[in-house]
């Protein structure tokens, strides 16, 4: 036997055979991690309380932390301050144990101010905490990690390139909407 130390959570992480179950869990924890940026993006409060099971935490320290029921009635105030928003999760490890499971979720959140002069871009990581309770899946504790982060201005007069193109809006009346159909039915 090695004295070598185990790297931490290499047995967990390490390629192995999937069952089809497990792929099914894997896949429904990526639609959560998905379904969050959505709702974040769209400003659809109601579709990010469905995410969170009843006694969910939401850790975005230092702006809040606390139950996750609370995290989302602060949201408008803080969302306020931006025009369009888009998060972004970019790659996702998940750890499966049964009904619970762990993710680790590398993320990319961008923010326009509400003047369109500046534009925030948050690189970081979420560590989640999931649980399926009655055969569902949701979060029950949420944090993020900030790996990096970058405050840019806006090129005087840029229209991004938008002259005609269906371009981002906060809430409901994004392009999205209109042009998915199935959308307009979420929740």
């Amino acid at each position: 036997m090695s004295d070598a130390p185990r790297a931490c959570g290499a047995s967990s992480l390490a390629p192995r055979p999937i069952s089809p179950a497990e792929l099914a869990d894997r896949a429904a924890l990526r639609h959560l991690v998905d379904a969050y940026g959505h709702g974040i993006d769209r400003r659809d409060y109601a579709l990010l309380a469905t995410l969170y099971h009843d006694d969910a935490l939401d850790d975005h320290s230092p702006y809040f932390c606390g139950p996750a029921r609370d995290y989302i009635a602060w949201l408008p105030e803080m969302m306020a301050n931006w025009c369009a928003t888009m998060h972004i999760a970019l790659s996702a490890l998940f750890v499966v144990d049964g009904d619970r499971a762990e993710g680790e979720i590398r993320a990319l959140a961008w923010h326009l101010t509400r003047d369109g002069t500046r534009q925030f871009v948050a690189w970081g990581r979420y560590a989640d905490h999931y649980a399926r309770r009655e055969g569902v899946w949701r979060f029950a504790r949420r944090s993020f990690i900030l790996d990096h982060a970058e405050d840019l201005p806006v090129a005087a007069g840029s229209d991004f390139g938008s002259d005609g193109v269906g371009t981002a809006r906060a809430g409901a009346d994004d392009p999205v909407f209109a042009r998915l159909g199935l959308f307009r039915g979420r929740g």
